[in-house]
């Protein structure tokens, strides 16, 4: 019998009372429980019960953390990702990024994208979003990729040896096997049905983590990532880190002798609801390391390695350099919160027209217009 463990305590806390029932003197056939067994038990189950029902600050974030020895490790915070693939990338699917010397600027010489310069040189790995090839694959390693949050994955085609990298689902691990369903169902999987596609049966045996399917074969409620728009192309939707859309609806259209999916509607994590093709590609799960917003870099340094430069207030500007500038005091001169061109800054700008909305829209994603929320 597996006895609870008093280690999971300190032994201050526990008193030193409870060290006298330690007898290592008299040899018995049976050595009873140690008396304060239920009380380490409770003390266990109401601890679970506490990690349960508390809030979400409360519960556990796995982040690294360093000892203070300088001073850019004492508020640096990074997600546990011990899986992670310690070489380089796969040199083939990978080619050099042209343009990361320019600081953001065009061919001209002028600056057109502020905050840019310097980091580190990259090479941008070609990531597979169509995921036309079928069969079987085989996840050999999952890589971190400088130029996204999200984790990659590097597969190998059980047929022809053949790789490429994908956006890495949450959990994959090295060894998994995915499939992609986007150019059909196999014959082998048609049999074991019994010749007829029983949509129950279907999701159970395609809908599994990293499956590539089309949008209308997935079951409705389920997180997908890497979500296209179109019947032709790759996915367009959700692909940074810890990112998903819910399979909202489909809308069907009868037909003599049978009913046709029109289009799948989806609701993206901006609150937005918009219909995609029913044969647009997405990939079960959620897009991998979704603790990359709870990361903190530490110093400026490493600001400056990923090739940010940085960011100045306009309150602290002259007033030729920002509408907000000059003036005496910590003020900006009774001016609306505009950019550095005058464009209005709070709540967004919107410039499209609100009868003028593309068809694909079903609800747009709230939006308060500067004003506060109501609480």
């Amino acid at each position: 019998m597996l006895q609870p463990r008093a280690c999971h305590f300190r032994p201050s806390r526990l008193g030193n009372a409870l060290l006298a029932f330690r007898t290592y003197a008299t040899a018995v056939d049976h050595v009873p429980p140690p008396a304060f067994e239920p009380a380490v038990a409770v003390a266990v189950e109401n601890a679970q019960l506490l990690s349960s029902q508390g809030s979400r600050r409360d519960q556990f974030i796995p982040l690294r953390t360093y000892k203070p020895r300088t001073p850019g490790l004492r508020h640096l915070k990074r997600p546990v990702n011990d899986h992670l693939w310690k070489g380089g990338p796969y040199r083939p699917l990978t080619i050099a990024k042209k343009g990361q010397h320019l600081g953001g600027r065009n061919s001209s010489g002028q600056v057109t994208v502020r905050h840019r310069g310097g980091g580190h040189k990259r090479r941008v790995r070609i990531v597979d979003y169509k995921r036309y090839l079928p069969g079987k694959h085989i996840v050999e390693r999952i890589e971190y990729d400088p130029n996204r949050s999200a984790h990659l994955a590097l597969l190998t085609r059980v047929e022809t040896g053949e790789r490429s990298y994908i956006i890495a689902a949450d959990g994959m691990r090295a060894g998994d096997e995915i499939q992609s369903y986007r150019t059909g169902i196999p014959k082998e999987m048609v049999d074991s049905m019994g010749g007829v596609l029983d949509p129950g049966m279907l999701a159970a045996k395609t809908a599994n983590r990293g499956n590539c399917l089309p949008i209308h074969m997935v079951p409705l409620g389920t997180q997908v990532y890497n979500v296209g728009s179109k019947t032709q192309g790759g996915g367009v939707f959700c692909r940074s880190a810890g990112t998903y859309a819910l399979v909202v609806s489909r809308e069907e259209v009868e037909q003599p002798n049978k009913t046709v999916v029109k289009s799948v509607v989806v609701r993206l994590q901006s609150g937005e609801v918009r219909r995609v093709s029913p044969d647009a590609c997405c990939t079960i799960g959620v897009a991998s390391n979704p603790q990359a917003h709870f990361a903190s870099l530490g110093k400026a340094g490493r600001s400056r390695w990923l090739g940010r430069r940085p960011e100045v207030r306009g309150l602290a500007m002259n007033a030729a350099d920002h509408p907000h500038g000059g003036g005496r005091g910590k003020s900006k001169g009774n001016v609306h919160p505009v950019s550095p061109w005058g464009t209005p800054a709070k709540g967004g700008y919107k410039t499209r027209h609100k009868r003028n909305k593309h068809t694909f829209l079903v609800q747009d994603r709230p939006r308060n217009q500067g004003k506060r929320k109501p609480k």
